[in-house]
């Protein structure tokens, strides 16, 4: 015959309320049988006449009040000349007794998960004179336990973590429930774990509650987090037992078991032949699917023609690698560098040596391009020397430049008139050669410092500076001249030679 959940719970209250009473019953009988010792002549000098503990069953779903025991005194004849009297934990408002037959009766619902016992005290009362026949008995009433309380996981949700890659039977957390119902009594509070959701690639311990790896190799890469269902099921797992449930969720961590490698064999990059020096040519990258330390790499140039060119660095937040310029490029002088370029990781694993090597190659080739560039001087400044006495017209020097370009287009030249107010000097135009334009001063200005122009013909946009000191000779031009007029006197007695 099949019972549902709470014609089981009836079925069990009626079973455990029958050994109850039964059990009362044999210790009433045993009682009874033991009559009090009597001398003639003589009180009585022993009367026992309560049991010490009474059982009733908890979570009672009945409409009558639940029979719970039965004082009695070997007073008592039956004759009604006894009354009882009940005090203590629950009395009148849970326990009631009937003052003439002592039966002891529940009124209300009991929990032993509120309360487990109830400790009263009894007294049996002459009727006529209300004295005490008997000695005040202290008794108590147990609260017995039934499976009404489901396993729990106070603890829950749970989150934890194991490494990738991680053996079969790896501890990954502990789960732990617990069951309100009495532990010692029955298997109402023994719990038995199972894994309803999360296999085959975890188990759950059935007594203890931790939760290992059921699968060997589980790859972060291919799945990375996994939702576990635990259940906890009490009377040791059987049919009829309660059961509660709790969600694990279990997150792979990395660890370095994928070896960096490049997306492509080969780059190329054109620069400017202009980049200023320290500039980024190109980013490069290696492909990790490991994250955090376990992708950190470093990269260096192994082989090529431009290692005293580039250089290369990492950027910490994205792994790249920075190719920079160390020196200038010059389109004229090298149109192209290759460079072979090596990325390896930082922290490398050593159970895992046999998926590397943990390293990869990559070519890099850099095309210079070429640049219009401003004509160059032979000389970053030119010294020259006139005398003050030069004629006008008189050549002073000359300055040269040419166009560093592959087209190496003419050049002509001009004075800078910012550093030549006075327009002292000239320039020829095609020669370079610097000539006087007026008649020089060095008491006037002993030196000047001009700025000469070479501007690119195809391109006059395109201009390159050079710098030029001409020195004034000094020649004798002016008569020495008294700073002052001087005034004195002397006497008229002064002698011959007097200062």
């Amino acid at each position: 015959m099949k019972l549902g959940k709470v014609e089981f719970c009836h079925f069990l209250q009626i079973l455990a309320l029958f050994l109850c009473l039964s059990g009362m019953n044999q210790a009433e009988l045993s009682r009874s049988r033991s009559k009090p010792y009597f001398q003639s002549g003589r009180t009585r000098t022993k009367r026992s006449w309560v049991w010490n503990q009474f059982f009733v069953l908890e979570e009672y779903m009945g409409t009558d009040p639940l029979y719970v025991g039965k004082l009695h005194s070997d007073v008592d004849k039956g004759d009604g000349s006894i009354k009882y009297i009940l005090s203590g934990e629950g009395a009148s408002s849970i326990f009631i007794i009937d003052e003439n037959t002592g039966d002891i009766h529940a009124t209300k619902r009991l929990d032993r998960e509120e309360q487990a016992y109830y400790t009263l005290r009894a007294q049996a009362l002459d009727r006529l004179t209300n004295k005490p026949v008997e000695p005040e008995s202290e008794f108590v009433i147990k609260i017995q336990d039934i499976n009404d309380n489901e396993p729990k996981f106070l603890d829950g949700p749970y989150t934890a973590g194991v490494p990738e890659m991680s053996p079969v039977g790896t501890s990954v957390v502990q789960v732990t429930a617990t069951d309100a119902d009495d532990p010692t009594y029955g298997n109402s509070a023994r719990v038995v774990y199972s894994i309803l959701q999360g296999q085959p690639y975890f188990s759950v311990e059935p007594k203890t509650g931790v939760i290992k790896t059921a699968l060997p190799n589980m790859d972060r890469e291919a799945k990375d987090q996994y939702l576990l269902v635990i259940q906890a099921k009490d009377m040791v797992g059987q049919n009829g037992g309660l059961s509660g449930t709790t969600s694990v969720t279990v997150t792979l961590t990395d660890v370095n078991d994928n070896p960096p490698r490049f997306p492509r064999r080969s780059y190329q990059y054109n620069v400017p032949e202009s980049l200023p020096v320290a500039s980024v040519v190109a980013r490069i990258k290696a492909a990790d699917a490991d994250v955090g330390p376990n992708a950190e790499m470093e990269y260096k140039i192994v082989d090529g023609d431009g290692l005293g060119v580039f250089k290369i660095s990492v950027d910490k937040d994205t792994q790249e690698g920075i190719i920079t310029i160390q020196k200038e490029l010059d389109f004229e002088a090298k149109t192209s560098y290759t460079l072979r370029i090596e990325a390896a990781n930082m922290h490398i694993d050593p159970r895992f040596l046999s998926l590397g090597p943990f390293s990869d190659m990559t070519t890099v080739k850099i095309i210079v391009e070429d640049v219009d560039e401003p004509p160059v001087f032979t000389s970053r400044l030119y010294s020259m020397v006139v005398s003050e006495a030069a004629k006008v017209g008189t050549i002073i020097g000359t300055v040269a430049a040419h166009d560093p370009d592959a087209s190496n287009s003419p050049v002509r030249y001009s004075i800078d008139r910012n550093t030549d107010l006075e327009r002292y000097f000239n320039i020829d135009a095609n020669s370079g050669v610097i000539t006087t334009a007026k008649s020089l001063d060095r008491e006037t200005n002993a030196v000047h410092n001009i700025t000469v122009l070479a501007m690119e013909s195809q391109n006059p946009a395109q201009i390159g500076r050079g710098y030029v000191a001409i020195t004034i000779l000094d020649i004798n031009d002016n008569a020495p001249e008294f700073a002052m007029e001087y005034e004195t006197t002397v006497c008229e007695n002064a002698q011959p030679g007097q200062v």
